[in-house]
């Protein structure tokens, strides 16, 4: 009877993973509108100038208030001494004002309103001096509408973030001693669905009956926005049940001290993994920005024509059916262990419906359906990836295998791809589903085994400020890449060159200079591993 009164949330599975999937459907909503522009570049273009420099700095704005006003840090510090629960309503909130304001940016309402002569007359910066030039998110020539949205997008950046380093914190609460990894690897697979969904019904709302309105596409993204700060609502109370039960306060004892980071940043294991973070994160997320209008300048595609079923709009809910079977099929059968003939007829089941919606991206010939492959792959693993960290560990290995993929992928876009798909459309096609795939398998393994191993390194009181922190450097190169990469594709690239025919060579080359920096540091944080004995290479669960 006394082990049934001291029974909680947290020791029932059903309670600890439903509280895991609101955190994962409010990031899933995140994920979706941090790239709602991506798979339209090329409609940015066309309908409001925005070239790739200026498309660029508008992306990179997601963290610039979080780097350079340090609000990543003070968002640490508000996890730290408020707790889960208020952090993950408060970031949901920012979140959604943001939206509101990109949204406005991108609608025709915007256009020939007073706040579109003022940011056309200002925020002009010249970029005479390189490096401020490169980090700024305004720049001389840059269309009102791009800087208006950039402002939108630093504001939500800054919930995204504090939302990103909360739902960690709150995994650590709910599944500490437990499957962590196995909690984390789940949470991404399942919040970077949001990428697949963002790729194919961005374009789809932005085409939806004729006429192109890419607002339609940042407004589905503003109802997402107000789902995740539902979903995040809905965690407040059941996390505050939790405490009642276990009769822990969610504010911290002692108050945050400067002394606290001055602990993080000593460690030798800290910065490596952070280094690491911020290498293999700006070859992932600005590629994301950008990997659309890579495919549609790489391969040769004829998108099909409206009036038939493969350009028609069921097409669309048909392809985002079958995602979801091979999601739903290849996550769920990484949980069944005493059923081998269910286990692996899910399993045969996600094969057959990736197989046909490869086809059928194929047939519809849109890059935006075949780079929604990208996060299948890390869906079917992450599970069992997250599974063999606590079980097994050998975290540093991961992170040295995942660079190394990493670094293929983007030599294979920049050299391999551009000459299979001139010699055949349809090889073309398969070598870049194949490429997205394995790039998605590396962004499982890196996350699985890197977020896991922080609490390793730090004392459990500062967590939040050393997720806070990683968060902190990583988004330095996020704000950095998207950036650069519009002015590598603007430099390299003869003015006026049309949206579907730039040269991606050199960009995609300096990824893959990321990815083996990224190696490098892997390695060395193997060996540091082994002489400190940090545990990165144990089992989480002993």
């Amino acid at each position: 009877m006394t082990q049934a009164i001291q029974k909680t949330l947290r020791d029932s599975a059903a309670m600890r993973w439903t509280a895991l999937l609101l955190l994962a459907l409010a990031m899933f909503c995140s994920y979706i509108f941090m790239d709602i522009l991506s798979p339209i570049k090329d409609l940015m273009q066309d309908t409001r100038g925005w070239d790739s420099e200026s498309f660029g700095r508008m992306q990179g704005a997601e963290v610039f208030l979080n780097v350079y006003v340090f609000f990543l840090i003070f968002a640490g510090i508000i996890l730290d001494k408020m707790g889960v629960r208020f952090t993950a309503v408060l970031s949901g909130t920012v979140m959604l004002f943001g939206g509101l304001i990109k949204y406005y940016a991108v609608s025709d309402a915007f256009i020939g309103s007073s706040l579109d002569q003022w940011f056309t007359a200002n925020l002009n910066w010249d970029g005479e001096l390189p490096v401020i030039g490169t980090i700024l998110p305004f720049c001389a020539g840059m269309p009102a509408s791009a800087k208006l949205a950039a402002c939108g997008f630093m504001i939500f950046g800054c919930g995204c973030e504090m939302a990103g380093i909360t739902v960690s914190r709150g995994i650590v609460k709910w599944f500490k001693g437990r499957e962590t990894a196995l909690a984390m690897g789940s949470e991404m697979a399942l919040a970077r669905l949001g990428v697949a969904t963002c790729m194919i019904f961005s374009p789809y709302f932005a085409k939806l009956g004729g006429e192109v309105s890419v607002s339609r596409s940042v407004a589905f993204g503003v109802v997402l926005l107000c789902i995740a700060l539902m979903m995040f609502i809905v965690y407040f109370f059941m996390d505050k049940k939790l405490d009642a039960q276990t009769g822990e306060a969610e504010e911290v004892d002692d108050p945050f001290k400067l002394s606290d980071l001055g602990k993080i940043f000593s460690s030798l294991g800290f910065w490596l993994v952070a280094l690491l973070c911020v290498l293999y994160y700006s070859a992932i997320f600005p590629f994301q920005k950008y990997a659309v209008n890579m495919l549609q300048c790489n391969l040769d595609l004829t998108p099909a024509a409206s009036d038939t079923f493969w350009g028609g709009d069921l097409v669309t809910w048909v392809q985002y059916a079958l995602m979801l079977v091979v999601a739903a099929g290849s996550f769920s059968s990484n949980f069944i262990k005493n059923n081998k003939s269910t286990k692996y007829g899910l399993m045969g089941l996600a094969v057959v419906a990736l197989v046909i919606y490869c086809y059928m991206g194929y047939m519809r010939g849109t890059a935006e359906t075949i780079f929604a492959v990208f996060p299948l792959l890390a869906v079917a693993i992450t599970p069992i990836l997250g599974s063999y960290v606590d079980h097994k560990g050998k975290a540093a290995s991961m992170l040295m295998l995942g660079s190394i993929l990493l670094v293929v992928c983007h030599l294979t876009f920049a050299f391999i791809l551009p000459g299979v798909s001139a010699a055949s459309a349809a090889g073309g096609v398969a070598v870049a589903y194949v490429t997205i795939l394995v790039l998605g398998a590396s962004f499982s393994l890196v996350p699985a085994a890197l977020w896991p191993s922080v609490p390793k390194l730090v004392d459990e009181k500062i967590i939040g400020s050393a997720y806070a922190a990683i968060f902190w450097i990583q988004n330095i190169g996020l704000g950095l890449f998207p950036a650069l990469i519009g002015m590598v594709l603007n430099k390299t690239n003869p003015e006026g060159t049309a949206a579907h025919e730039l040269d991606y060579t050199w960009a995609l080359v300096m990824l893959a200079a990321l990815g083996i920096a990224s190696l490098l540091i892997s390695v060395y944080l193997k060996a540091v591993d082994k002489k400190k004995g940090y545990g990165l290479e144990e089992a989480n669960i002993k």
